[in-house]
């Protein structure tokens, strides 16, 4: 299957915040334990330079990407829900500075050479220039 195509707006110096969840043919939950996931922006396909990458490992300020859904908290995990959220801090939202990005993300499943990937979505990003700045 073909991988969804999705673009979206990161406001800098916003928190960027949204949800997917991951669903089978039949409409089912699809169940992310024991899964990783992955998503860079770049500027344009295939590209060496990334902008910002997230993944499932999610940094100190919660910016990645987290099965149990969106708000940058993993500690109430459940990747059985098929939810995978979509957290951009504040702070690390302030220092991104291109214009628009392209993006992918991928999930994986598996070790070594049965390692199954599949690339969810994929689509364009586009940044939303700043005028108010400074800490809070």
């Amino acid at each position: 299957m073909a991988a969804g195509i999705y673009s979206f707006v990161v406001e800098q110096g916003a928190t960027t915040d949204f949800e997917l969840v991951y669903k089978d043919s039949a409409g089912e939950l699809i169940d992310l334990s024991g899964y990783t996931a992955r998503m860079q922006l770049k500027p344009s396909r295939g590209s060496s330079e990334t902008y910002l990458t997230l993944s499932s490992s999610l940094q100190a300020d919660g910016t990645g990407l987290n099965f149990s859904g969106s708000g940058g908290d993993q500690a109430s995990n459940n990747p059985t829900s098929g939810t995978i959220g979509i957290y951009i801090s504040h702070t690390t939202s302030s220092n991104l500075s291109f214009g628009s990005a392209f993006y992918d993300l991928e999930l994986a499943s598996g070790s070594g050479d049965t390692t199954v990937v599949t690339r969810l979505l994929q689509g364009k990003v586009k940044l939303s220039k700043e005028v108010t700045s400074g800490n809070y």
